[in-house]
This record gives structure tokens, C-alpha cells and sequence, in this order.
């Protein structure tokens, strides 16, 4: 058998009469042919948001003093526990040395005053250190001064000595409030040592620098920014009259700055308060691990209009959408069985995988399921996406 050849003008013939839909739909695949059915859409609202770190901390100055170190540069990663910045100690280690020499100091006058108690007690008059001549001193204020005292009324020896002994006590407990106000000397410039040092509470990358090695701070100047970038989200002010369509952990459609990615976001946190001036309430919604871009990044996020009410509107799939340049499109089976291209006009998303219908398609109408060019653009998506949320 032979092979046909056939001429470049009548390929080309053959392609045109392909595309302009001169075909039946008994060449497709009837499994590929739906009806176009009606859904509930409700109106959406597009806010601008910003792309932020889940987790991020801002370093300043607890201590004056000059920097001596600085762990790295903006894009440095860094673990848990590492030292970030670091100012000179050598004046605060200094004063630490004298706090623990007024320790040692105040242990030693305790010590000093338990002994001299404790010599009170069982030795009685402080004539006793005067101990010199086989004893006398002391053997002569035993049998002569006191009783003598005690009988011309002078002195009461009983007394004396219980006064002896109270002064004795009172030295201890000087001592040992010493002691303790050494120790809390020291622990404040241990604290004021550890003030020093700006320690990374998670592991993460260094997303901002204020200050240089060399440089000299006052308490309350920024240094450093740290931020755990491998968990991103939106954060996105939202108007309080449209609060009541959002919800913890529901998933709301968002579109990145970079290539007009669309991801789907959940939502992670809304603050209990709205602001005072703006009559706006924060909310930040978790991104996808695989997400482009980074934190400061410009993101937009559709939120539900709950205000306003809900209209049946012709959808389709996603995959149904054919794009000829920058214009949307589905291909329509009549019901004669053949195939035309239609331009449509696309609203807003609805679930995952299905989009709204403005204008140019009606419900009951056939269409395939995955148009005639075989392949469907991201990007056009994304417009479809864009332009749904402008006209809803």
C-alpha cells in the first residue's frame, strides 16, 4: 500500500477546519461532554495584604554600651540559641568581680559573728580577751568586779551578759543581710551581663541589620531583626462589615505578587479587636509550604461579601476554560453535533475546581470538559481569577 503524501497548503487547510470548529462531537469522546449547570456564588471583595514570617522578633539595646559582635549579614541562617549581637562587657565583668569580693567578704563576717556568739555564750564578759597572766584578768572579774558590782548596785552581771549576747545575734544577722544583698548585687550584673547579648529564641535567617561592629548604643536602639521564614502568611486588614464571612480555618483563594500565583490560604488567626481608626480587624492566613516569594511581598486575598446576596450563575470547570491569547473561551456542542468556540466572560472561583460564568454561556448548554487546544494556561487562570473578582 502506498503512503499518501500529502502538500503543505492542504495541511494547513485540514488545521483551519479543525480549529474553526468544523468537526462533530461524535469524534470526542462523550464522556468529555458536560452540561453546563447553575450555582450559588456570593460576592467577593479583593484586599491588598503583605506577605510576613509566622514567626519574628526585633532586637534592641538593654544596656549601653559599644558592639563588639555581629553573627553575620541579611540572608544568614541561624540556629536556636546562637548569639546574633553581642556589646563590649569588659566594665560590667569588672563589677562583677567586685560583687563577688563583697561576697566572699560577707560570708567571712558571718562566719566571724556565729564564732563570737557562740564565745559569748559559754565565756561570758568581753574581759575575757583580755587573757594574759596565768589568767588573772579574767579570774578577777569573776570573783571580785561582778559580785562587787551586783552588791553596790552598779550593775547587774545577768543582764550584761544577755545584752552581750542579743549584740552577738544582731552582728549574725548583719552578716547575713550582707550576704544577701552581695548576692543580689551579683545577680543583677549577671542579668545586665546577659542583656548583652541578643540570643536567636528559634532558628531562622537574619532579615535586617541597624547597627555595626564598633558601634556605640543607648538602651532602646534597634539592632537586629530575626525571622523565621520557612512558614510564611498574609497578613491582610479586613473591614470589619465583612468579618462576618470569615471564619477560623476556612480557606480563602489568594493571589502572590510573584508570576500572579494563585494559592489557597487558610486562615490562621484573627485579632480580637478591630482598629479604633480604621474600623479594620488583622487577620493572618497561613500559605503553602511550596509558595513562591518571601516576606514584604505584595499578596491580594478574595474575601466573602456576605452582605451582599447570593446569584445563581452559570459553572464550569477550571479545565473547560480555553484561552486564545489573552481572551477566555469554551467550546460549545450544538445540537447537531457540531463544535464552535465561544468567548466567555469569567467571575470568580467556586470550590476548587470550578469557575463562575458571567456572560456568554447559559445553563443547559453542552460544552467539553477539556477544550479543543488541549492544553490550559496558568496564567490564564490567574486572569480569570482577577477579572471574576472585579466584576462580583
Amino acid at each position: 500500500m502506498r503512503n499518501k503524501i500529502f502538500s503543505p497548503a492542504l495541511l494547513a487547510l485540514m488545521v483551519g477546519w479543525v480549529v474553526s470548529g468544523g468537526y462533530s462531537a461524535s469524534a470526542a469522546d462523550d464522556r468529555q461532554i458536560i452540561t453546563v449547570k447553575s450555582s450559588p456564588v456570593g460576592a467577593s471583595t479583593t484586599l491588598g495584604g503583605t506577605v510576613v514570617p509566622f514567626r519574628e522578633v526585633a532586637f534592641s539595646a538593654q544596656m549601653p554600651g559599644r558592639i563588639e559582635h555581629i553573627a553575620g549579614v541579611e540572608g544568614d541562617w541561624f540556629r536556636k540559641g546562637a548569639v546574633l549581637v553581642a556589646l563590649d562587657t569588659e566594665n560590667l565583668l569588672a563589677k562583677r568581680q567586685a560583687a563577688k569580693a563583697s561576697l566572699s567578704k560577707a560570708k567571712a563576717a558571718l562566719r566571724n559573728a556565729r564564732v563570737q556568739y557562740t564565745r559569748q555564750v559559754y565565756s561570758g564578759s568581753q574581759m575575757a580577751s583580755d587573757n594574759m597572766g596565768m589568767d588573772m584578768p579574767r579570774l578577777f572579774d569573776r570573783v571580785l568586779t561582778r559580785p562587787m558590782a551586783d552588791m553596790v548596785g552598779v550593775d547587774n552581771p545577768e543582764i550584761t551578759r544577755r545584752a552581750q549576747i542579743y549584740a552577738q545575734g544582731t552582728q549574725i544577722d548583719q552578716a547575713r543581710y550582707g550576704m544577701v544583698q552581695a548576692e543580689a548585687q551579683l545577680r543583677e550584673l549577671d542579668s545586665s551581663i546577659r542583656d548583652t547579648r541578643s540570643i536567636a529564641p528559634f532558628s531562622g535567617v537574619l532579615v535586617a541589620k541597624h547597627v555595626e561592629v564598633g558601634d556605640t548604643v543607648q538602651p532602646g536602639m534597634p539592632l537586629v531583626s530575626f525571622a523565621d521564614t520557612r512558614h510564611l502568611q498574609i497578613k491582610v486588614d479586613i473591614p470589619a462589615r465583612l468579618m462576618p464571612g470569615v471564619k477560623k480555618g476556612m480557606i480563602l483563594s489568594a493571589k502572590l505578587d510573584v508570576g500572579k500565583s494563585r494559592v489557597d490560604t487558610r486562615v490562621a488567626q484573627i485579632f480580637p479587636m478591630a482598629d479604633p481608626q480604621r474600623h479594620t480587624v488583622t487577620v493572618k492566613l497561613d500559605l503553602p509550604k511550596s509558595s513562591p516569594g518571601g516576606p514584604g511581598m505584595y499578596a491580594e486575598v478574595i474575601i466573602p461579601d456576605v452582605t451582599s446576596p447570593e446569584r445563581n450563575i452559570p459553572t464550569i470547570p477550571k479545565t473547560s476554560v480555553i484561552w486564545r491569547g489573552s481572551l477566555p473561551a469554551v467550546s460549545i456542542v450544538s445540537q447537531d453535533g457540531s463544535i464552535e468556540q465561544r468567548l466567555v466572560r469569567l467571575g470568580g472561583l467556586v470550590g476548587e475546581d470550578m469557575v463562575g460564568i458571567l456572560s456568554g454561556l447559559n445553563v443547559g448548554e453542552r460544552i467539553l470538559l477539556v477544550g479543543a487546544s488541549g492544553t490550559i494556561s496558568s496564567t490564564g487562570d490567574s486572569n480569570a481569577i482577577e477579572s471574576g473578582n472585579g466584576n462580583n
